[in-house]
């Protein structure tokens, strides 16, 4: 490698050969998602050099099962030639093009495939670049809606512990996972958060259908204090992604549809995660869960990651109610500058091409054996729940199974189990205890074999280690 200068302004020095450039470049200028103040701007993390399926090749040339697909996004996997195509074809024809005063083929033909899948009357579609401005949009509108309407004081959200909405200003107050809003400022005042509805927490000794009727009567609890009058939307995920795929209880998602149809509140559905393939369908809400929402964000898998771009589907009688009010020249003073992108589009158009000629199919055939095949790890001392649905996994740890509850120890077990991992060929998603598997759609049953046993071999050299330094005694 030839000597790296430092910049203008320092003084110059040659940089060993031995130092990989990108990782030398990355500490000096790169600033990653989620830094801790300790190493923020200053650090680097493990370089990918290529994709194929469903492996990625890391900096040393060596070949790993993407478990994660990315971010739960590289639904029709790396190098896929047709996406590659679509791009490179539509950058030659229209690049983009301002959405404040022109409209591409792309967007509207889009537009028109995605309503014919979302459930009857969400219709309609604003597009984004990713999953946080997705949910921003959607409350913004939720707020703008409201103002039309002459209900300024209906502006209440509520989410619940365990969420992740994501990183814009309004959607991560939202966010419930632990740490998140530590040492960031929010709307906390516009947000309510009620109980995570993850069955493996409950309280000890109450059913899981004593739980579920705990989750609804709190949300009624909260329509009854604060007033139906002032909570504009409740704002969930399907399944809980980032917070540990958590699978409600049956019937929880209708129960609370329910009681937002009640009282007038916008349902918003967060399918980020789970379009576009992830739950074998390219909307979840109602094929798998059996609700209709008002509105459905979305995002990562609707181009498989290979172009930014997100959305929310709106009802369209939404919009009908907006045009008969008294307000005609209300603006919804909301925009961005790659909304509808045409090359964002065209991939998504191709991806949903690729979904339905066969990739929906295929995850649903895989997705039993993908689930069963984690299931298997249960037997393990150190694993406390492996849960899922379709091809979203987690597996919970639990060092301290008398509290039922992570310690300082646990949060240090993801990331062990994914260093061994990688050194065996698997690259995993930590989440403090636990590890979420999310692997490309593509995924033939043999290539989920080879996942689950290499995460058996990580999980047990991660408690020999914890044994042989005295942390756990299994």
């Amino acid at each position: 490698m030839a000597a790296i200068p430092k910049p203008a302004g320092d003084v110059l020095v040659n940089e060993p050969a031995a130092v990989d450039e990108v990782t030398l470049l990355a500490e000096r200028h790169l600033v990653q998602p989620w830094p801790v103040s300790g190493s923020i701007g200053a650090e680097a993390r493990g370089r990918l050099e290529a994709g194929d399926g469903i492996y990625v090749t890391d900096g040393s040339g060596r070949k790993l099962i993407d478990g994660p697909a990315g971010m739960w996004c590289v639904n029709a996997g790396h190098r896929n030639k047709a996406l590659a195509e679509v791009m490179t074809q539509q950058a030659m024809e229209l690049s983009y093009n301002s959405p404040w005063y022109t409209t591409n083929a792309p967007s509207a033909h889009l537009s028109a495939r995605l309503a014919a899948y979302a459930p009857e009357g969400v219709d309609h579609v604003f597009y984004t670049t990713g999953g946080s401005s997705a949910v921003e949009t959607a409350l913004r509108f939720m707020q703008f809606a409201n103002n039309v309407k002459g209900r300024p004081e209906k502006k209440l959200i509520v989410s619940r512990q365990g969420a992740y909405h994501g990183s814009t200003y309004l959607s991560a107050s939202l966010n419930g996972r632990p740490r998140d809003q530590d040492w960031m400022d929010g709307a906390g005042e516009l947000v309510i958060k009620l109980t995570c509805p993850n069955p493996f927490r409950r309280p000890e000794g109450m059913s899981v259908a004593a739980f579920t009727d705990f989750l609804v009567d709190e949300f009624r609890r909260v329509i009854a204090e604060k007033g139906a009058e002032t909570i504009g939307a409740f704002v969930a995920e399907p399944i809980m992604a980032s917070g540990g795929v958590i699978v409600p209880p049956e019937g929880y998602l209708q129960r609370m549809h329910e009681l937002c149809r009640q009282n007038d509140i916008l349902y918003i559905s967060d399918e980020v995660v789970t379009a576009f393939g992830r739950l074998g369908h390219v909307f979840a809400s109602k094929d798998v869960f059996g609700i209709e929402p008002d509105m459905i964000t979305f995002a990562k898998g609707v181009t498989s990651g290979y172009f930014p771009l997100g959305g929310v589907m709106i009802a369209g009688r939404l919009f009908e109610e907006l045009r008969r009010s008294n307000h005609s020249d209300a603006m919804f003073a909301h925009g961005l500058t790659y909304s509808s992108h045409p090359i964002g589009c065209a991939v998504a158009l191709k991806n949903l091409e690729i979904l339905e000629d066969g990739l929906l199919d295929r995850a649903r055939s895989v997705s039993d054996h993908f689930q069963a095949s984690l299931k298997a790890l249960e037997d393990l001392p150190l694993v406390g729940e492996v849960r899922g649905l379709g091809l979203m996994a987690c597996i919970e740890c639990v060092a301290d199974r008398v509290s039922n509850n992570p310690l300082t120890l646990d949060l240090e077990v993801g990331k062990r189990i994914d260093k061994h991992c990688q050194e065996l060929g698997l690259l995993v998603r930590p989440l403090i205890n636990m590890c979420v598997m999310s692997p490309p759609l593509t995924i033939s049953a043999e290539q989920i074999d080879d996942m689950a046993r290499i995460l058996r071999k990580g999980i047990e050299l991660t408690m020999d280690d914890l044994t042989r330094e005295g942390l756990w005694k299994g």
